[in-house]
């Protein structure tokens, strides 16, 4: 069984409000050393494929039609 790690951030340049919220609220809370803050989403997947190359290829179509939005997001994924 494999397991797959995958890294949704968004696009340099997409504006995240989300991010912002965070490093204002770090500010607040005396963190005045933290430089801009990111929010993206990590996922992991158990895989019963034994090729590792057709696996590959299903996680791209996975990401690319379910865990990221392509206009405004990347991802990156690993396999164990």
């Amino acid at each position: 069984m494999a397991k797959v790690k995958i890294i949704v951030t968004l696009k340099d340049g997409v504006l995240d409000p989300q991010g912002k919220t965070v490093k204002f609220a770090l500010d607040k809370m005396g963190y005045k050393n933290i430089g801009d803050v990111r929010i993206g989403k990590y996922i992991e997947i158990e895989a019963n494929n034994g090729n590792k190359e057709k696996l590959k290829k299903e996680i791209d179509e996975i990401c690319d039609k379910l865990l990221a939005n392509p206009n405004i997001e990347k991802y990156t994924f690993s396999i164990e």
